[in-house]
């Protein structure tokens, strides 16, 4: 080796040739090897280079899949049902090089890899891909899909529902190992039921039971369902729990940490935050937890060998989504139960008239208790109606009658005592006291009302009214048409001072209330839980629930009261319920007979004569008058289809959220009711969404919204 090529032991010696040295390894280290906006000369995957993709956009006329070219960087991370980066909305006129470029980077899922693509265009890459995790399974694309096509929805607005928003750092973090299935449970509380043994065994011996379960009144159902879970875990199989807000998720996810220990469940609520919420997602996903308990969303659980579906409550509004395409939880679950041939428990103290469809038709079976054990475990009901209030003078000077008053005071003297009030506020609607003019604002002409003793303001636009005098006859003195919560408790603490008067409402709801003699005043779905059962229970002004105009107006009040007097302990116990209403209703009829699934049947007798829902579907179509005459002319509706109106749509009311549904403030529109027969369902779905989105896809600037089996038809 000569000296020339020997290193320099000198300081400093040969430092030229090492600095550039490292200036080019930086230089090659910052060049990228292709562009990341468009990957322009990027080489392609080897292997299955075109990746089918589902963007987000909700439009119905784009509610398809889209191909793009899968640069060979992103190949292993690009796997089916991870989220991606990609450009959307440039047209085919920017080619470069083969590939198409600009348009805006939107979100998306890649559903399939292909080796080649049906576009004959060129394709654009995929911007980048967010995480190699894949989020949107084949079971569950295939059910949003199914969904989409039900309520005549866009496949990514269902994915929305769906699939939870990102959190980095819940899905930095493994999940733990699943647990051994547990043993199959004992019946337990469910040997009150004639069927209720044999339905767990099914579970347990990897059966797929479906049943419509009316449960019996007390503190039970959370661990009846908890056993039911147990039971589909034993079998080496998931299940899902479904119910209706937080307090009721709360209760069963109690009960099934008793029942399964811990590690064996996740909760999925909004109030668990989202990194939180997320991070539980995941774990189901993944497979380290087979069991799930949550509100609305959590529908789409994705839940590993899915063995059970329960739904608690289905009357309750808030299984109904309020984002489109709307669909609910108990036709989601029916779905999940027909697809993934799973058990099928559909539960609550009511019926409503779609379970007694799913009884008669043979889809499900019935669980019930027999009437002897139901007598014990329900409370005496006892009726006031129109008859005995207009002869009792305790009645007309304080609303509440003399037997209601006797109830409060003999349930006083061993527990808690419940009073539901269908209204919230101290006098929800103010009338003139001479002449009964109804108080109306003078700004916007809106209802006046009284949130407390005092004060004064309007429904609909807030303003407060400090001068009010009546517009008919001056007079300045004001009566209440419906006395709200507030004022109830009011009168009640007068009439019991030693007593302390809790309230639960929209507001501040009450979780429980302890075993001790007190009054709780509840709006309709606000009962707390006391300790141990209410001793009595109150339910005032009947008239205004089933009153209201609306086709499940007393199935409706009748849930509310099964709901509030299975609160209360059994006859067995001295425990009492009080309902202020006509007893001649069917309602009440039904309540003081304890038969919800009777009255459902009737119900559902009646809606087949008619030809409602859920005897046949049902579309709402509404819009401006012109747009929606002009779009039910043009939809190619099924041959039998029925078109029902079209009636005004009342506006939303100023100051107050707008519903799905309400006609903007200001504008004038209409709705039309559209019915067919049972079987042509998805025919009308599909025909209204093909018509929906050539509209959409012609730049029709008049709104018009379709929404499948509506909850209100009036």
């Amino acid at each position: 080796m000569s000296s020339e090529n020997e290193p320099s032991a000198e300081p400093g010696a040969g430092a030229p040739e090492q600095l550039a040295l490292i200036r080019e390894t930086v230089r090659r280290a910052k060049a990228p090897r292709a562009k990341p906006r468009t990957w322009r000369g990027a080489a392609l995957a080897g292997e299955l280079p075109v990746a089918r993709v589902l963007v987000n956009k909700g439009v119905l006329h784009l509610d398809q899949f889209f191909d793009y070219a899968v640069p060979e960087e992103l190949d292993a991370d690009a796997r089916p049902g991870v989220r991606v980066r990609v450009r959307f909305g440039a047209g085919g006129r920017n080619v470069q090089g083969g590939r198409r470029e600009g348009g805006g980077l939107i979100d998306g899922f890649i559903v399939e890899r292909r080796a080649d693509s049906d576009y004959r265009g060129a394709l654009a890459a995929l911007a980048s891909v967010v995480s190699p995790e894949p989020v949107l399974g084949p079971d569950l694309l295939a059910l949003c899909r199914a969904v989409a096509d039900r309520y005549a929805g866009s496949l990514a607005d269902v994915v929305q529902l769906a699939v939870p928003p990102r959190n980095a750092r819940a899905e930095s973090k493994p999940s733990p190992e699943p647990l051994p299935p547990p043993p199959p449970p004992e019946p337990g509380t469910w040997g009150r039921y004639a069927q209720g043994p044999a339905f767990l065994r099914a579970l347990a011996e990897g059966g797929a039971p479906r049943a419509v379960w009316t449960a019996l009144p007390g503190p039970h159902w959370p661990a009846e369902i908890a056993g039911a879970v147990a039971a589909a875990l034993s079998s080496g199989r998931g299940a899902l729990v479904v119910v209706p807000d937080g307090r009721a998720a709360a209760r069963v996810d109690a009960a099934l940490a008793e029942a399964l220990g811990p590690g064996r469940h996740a909760l999925l609520t909004a109030e668990s935050g989202p990194e939180k919420r997320y991070r539980q997602w995941l774990a189901v996903r993944r497979g380290s937890v087979r069991a799930v308990v949550g509100t609305r969303a959590a529908m789409f659980a994705p839940v590993r060998d899915l063995g059970l579906v329960v739904v608690w409550d289905d009357g309750d509004s808030s299984h109904s989504d309020d984002n489109a395409p709307f669909p609910h939880v108990r036709e989601v679950l029916e779905l999940r139960a027909a697809q993934g041939r799973c058990g099928f428990l559909l539960g609550g103290t009511s019926c409503t008239v779609e379970a007694a469809q799913l009884v008669e038709s043979g889809w499900a079976l019935p669980l019930l208790a027999d009437r002897e054990r139901l007598r014990r475990a329900a409370p005496l009901i006892r009726t006031v109606g129109d008859g005995e209030l207009a002869r009792d003078g305790a009645a007309r000077s304080a609303r509440l009658p003399s037997l209601a008053w006797g109830t409060v005071r003999d349930g006083l003297r061993s527990g808690p005592v419940l009073v539901q009030v269908p209204r919230r506020g101290y006098a929800p609607r103010l009338a003139c006291e001479r002449c009964r003019t109804p108080a109306r604002c003078r700004r916007c002409a809106g209802p006046l009302q009284a949130p407390d003793q005092r004060d004064l303001d309007c429904v609909w636009c807030g303003r407060a009214e400090t001068a009010w005098q009546c517009a008919e006859c001056g007079s300045p003195r004001l009566r209440a048409q419906v006395v709200g919560a507030r004022r109830t408790a009011e009168e009640l603490g007068r009439a019991f001072p030693a007593v302390p008067v809790r309230t639960s409402g929209r507001d501040h709801i009450l979780e429980a209330v302890p075993d001790a003699p007190a009054l709780v005043v509840s709006t309709p779905g606000a009962e707390p839980v006391a300790e141990g059962g209410y001793a009595a229970a109150l339910l005032l002004d009947g008239w205004a629930m089933l009153g209201r105009p609306d086709l499940r107006a007393g199935e409706e009040a009748l849930r509310r009261w099964t709901a509030a007097a299975a609160l209360v302990r059994g006859q067995d116990e001295g425990g009492t319920v009080v309902i202020v209403a006509e007893p001649t209703e069917r309602a009440v009829q039904a309540l003081v007979r304890w038969d919800p699934a009777g009255f459902a049947r009737r119900e559902l007798a009646e809606r087949a004569e008619l030809g409602f829902p859920p005897v046949s579907r049902m579309a709402s179509v509404t819009g401006p008058a012109e747009a929606l005459a002009a779009f039910l002319q043009a939809a190619g509706l099924p041959p039998e289809a029925e078109v029902l109106g079209p009636v005004p749509v009342p506006a939303a009311e100023p100051g107050r959220p707008r519903r799905p549904g309400d006609a903007p403030p200001g504008e004038s529109w209409e709705r039309a009711l559209v019915r067919v027969v049972p079987g042509r369902g998805a025919a009308l779905a599909r025909a209204l969404k093909t018509a929906l989105a050539a509209r959409m896809a012609k730049g029709a600037t008049d709104p018009v919204r379709i929404r499948i089996d509506p909850p209100d038809i009036g």
